[in-house]
């Protein structure tokens, strides 16, 4: 693989998200900066939607900037090994939005655009999903799910989540050119490692924390804590944290970690 293709997005003033193809990818707080990431596993070949958002937690009314505030979010295919930037990137799609010192301004605005991506990939199983059901009926077993994971992994068994994710294990190593046996083996040396460093451990998901949000234009449900962080995460002995994030498809009752 030569080049990636990666999501970055820049805020300043606001927070700011970007999507691609009904996904939420990449988040800034309110002091801005900048995220970048690869997004080949949620790329479709063809038409792709690429969407800005500014400000999306907070409701539509207007105000006023105080300073000249801006957000953009741009598709790059810069070359393996070298920076997402505008310099040593190609450039295939870029949605700005500012405003000045001054001006009114609404939050929760979209800014979207539909790119034609050149680059071949298969039609991923997430498209073919069925629509999610009232996600009200999904906490129950989300959250029993989350459970399972996390006392199977703080066990250091990663095989539950194997047997879980196989097919998003599959399709990303799809989507990197990887081999998937070299994937796998790589997921258990993590799960070894962090069991052995007593970094998968810390409370369990509650239903206290527990925030489902539809993805992937409601055929994936993401699953959060109500501070919008992976509902799966452990704490390490030196406080960071280990977080796996889970957008599960529902198939005939049954969880699918797809993403």
């Amino acid at each position: 693989m030569e080049r990636l293709l990666v999501l970055r997005l820049q805020a300043r003033g606001v927070s700011a998200q970007a999507r691609l193809n009904g996904f939420p990818l990449a988040e800034l707080g309110a002091t801005g900066g900048v995220q970048a990431l690869a997004v080949h596993e949620y790329t479709l070949a063809g038409a792709n939607r690429l969407e800005l958002v500014v400000e999306p937690a907070a409701n539509a009314e207007p105000r006023l900037a105080e300073g000249p505030r801006f957000a953009r979010a741009q598709l790059l295919l810069p070359r393996v090994g070298q920076a997402a930037s505008d310099e040593q990137s190609r450039c295939l799609a870029t949605l700005d939005w500012a405003v000045a010192d001054g001006e009114l301004y609404r939050a929760n605005t979209v800014v979207q655009q539909e790119v034609d991506i050149p680059v071949k990939f298969p039609r991923w199983r997430w498209q073919d999903a069925p629509a999610l059901p009232d996600l009200t009926t999904l906490a129950a077993p989300v959250l029993a799910f989350a459970q399972e994971q996390a006392v199977a992994l703080a066990q250091g068994d990663p095989e539950p989540w194997i047997v879980a994710a196989r097919l998003r294990f599959e399709e990303l190593a799809l989507a990197y050119q990887r081999n998937p046996a070299d994937d796998l083996a790589r997921w258990r040396a993590r799960v070894q490692l962090l069991h052995a460093q007593k970094a998968l451990r810390g409370p369990l998901p509650t239903a206290a924390t527990l925030m489902l949000r539809a993805t992937a234009d409601g055929r994936l449900v993401d699953c959060l804590t109500k501070d919008g962080a992976p509902l799966l995460q452990f704490t390490r002995p030196d406080g960071g944290r280990v977080a796996l994030p889970m957008r599960i498809a529902v198939v005939e009752g049954r969880l699918y970690v797809l993403r």
